[in-house]
């Protein structure tokens, strides 16, 4: 699985989000974030946007404005940001792999790409925003990074 640095900065942003604590009242600025999560700036300005069009954060215009998380960040897991950001989990050569069709001997690759794309769904929605930020991720990602082999 490859991340870019869209999704890498979409969803710290939104981690960095929730563990400010953002609200209507109290929305935190692009430019805060930027700093905090060492960000470009018009890079992350897009990147904002796509996110409140998406529904994931709401923000606010103006001196007093600024973004905050459109639902409670329990609410909100790692899949919820990366599918709105870049699409479907898993693709091959962008389409889903249950629409793929393989002959001969790859014939079975394409199990192994659904088992891939399932695998990942596990992780990616079982982990919240609020987990990451509040650094309680589930034992069972826990577990998996624990593994040394998981390391190399």
């Amino acid at each position: 699985m490859r991340l870019n640095a869209r999704v890498d900065y979409a969803v710290r942003a939104v981690v960095e989000l929730a563990a400010s604590g953002a609200t209507a009242a109290r929305p935190v600025t692009s430019q805060h974030l930027a700093t905090t999560q060492d960000i470009p700036t018009k890079f992350l300005e897009s990147i904002l946007l796509q996110l409140r069009r998406g529904g994931i954060i709401h923000s606010q215009r103006g001196p007093e404005g600024g973004y905050w998380l459109a639902r409670p960040a329990d609410d909100i897991s790692l899949a919820d940001v990366i599918r709105l950001i870049d699409g479907p989990l898993a693709n091959v050569r962008g389409q889903r792999p249950e629409q793929l069709g393989y002959q001969g001997a790859a014939g079975a690759l394409q199990e192994v790409w659904i088992a891939l794309r399932a695998s990942e769904r596990e992780i990616l929605e079982l982990v919240t925003v609020a987990n990451v930020a509040k650094g309680q991720l589930p034992k069972r990602v826990r577990s998996l990074a624990a593994d040394p082999n998981a390391w190399v």
